[in-house]
């Protein structure tokens, strides 16, 4: 059976986002035995569903897994995999459906990745019961979303001295916030975890614009800040494990 793959992500204007998404293409491709491996966008940017799925079906194939590349389930999931199932009634392809890349223990063992490079690089030895952490999100209306970053949250806590999450935007926490309750913490060190799957404009400006001052403000003894998460080993092996889910 020949199969094939297409990645639906959120979209994005920022050149590294497809520069990433174009490296994890390339790796599912190789680990997972895919005749090939494509991407498109739901918004903002080409190519779109449309774009990918035409691109797709014009290729020798017998199925097609789709894989929604969303850090939250939600109504983003949900417009993704309602656009690309009208295309099935089309084609004797037959398509398959993941689960976004949420609630997953190998998504909790990336993030752990980011915070030890932080402190690697950061010099810090000390134990992890003695660190905590920040995870900064998007912030979503879904209920779901909030579910999926306290999954990784409730995770990371059983290893680390406090474990909180905050928000970008939409919803509190905010970063203002969250900055201020791990102050009252006095942490040795603080790492602050960048939640986003790349280094858009949220990672490059927006986050910092809220981050900068609220720890000028609070006057943290030490804070690292992670890598977001990005085109790491660890999410070509999630993107396998929820294909392999659907494709057996």
């Amino acid at each position: 059976m020949k199969r094939g793959l297409l990645l639906i992500d959120r979209g994005s204007k920022e050149r590294e986002a497809g520069e990433e998404l174009e490296t994890i293409c390339k790796e599912v491709k190789t680990k997972g035995g895919y005749a090939f491996a494509e991407y498109c966008f739901l918004e903002v940017t080409l190519p779109y569903i449309d774009d990918g799925i035409k691109k797709c079906l014009k290729t020798d194939i017998d199925s097609l897994t789709i894989v929604p590349y969303f850090l939250y389930p939600g109504k983003k999931v949900k417009a993704a995999v309602t656009e690309v199932m009208k295309y099935q009634a089309t084609t004797n392809v037959k398509f398959l459906v993941t689960k976004p890349m949420s609630m997953h223990m190998t998504l909790v063992k990336l993030v752990e990745n980011r915070i030890k490079s932080a402190l690697d690089k950061g010099g810090v030895s000390l134990t992890s019961d003695k660190i905590d952490v920040l995870v900064i999100g998007h912030g979503s209306k879904d209920p779901n979303a909030k579910m999926s970053i306290k999954y990784v949250v409730d995770e990371l806590g059983n290893s680390y001295r406090n474990v909180d999450y905050c928000f970008l935007e939409i919803e509190e926490p905010n970063i203002e916030q969250g900055i201020e309750v791990c102050k009252r913490r006095d942490p040795e060190v603080l790492v602050v975890v960048f939640y986003f799957l790349h280094e858009g404009a949220h990672v490059k400006t927006d986050i910092n614009a809220d981050l900068r001052p609220a720890l000028e403000k609070h006057k943290l003894k030490k804070v690292l800040i992670t890598q977001h998460i990005g085109a790491d080993q660890k999410m070509i092996d999630l993107i396998i494990e929820r294909t392999q889910e659907v494709e057996t």
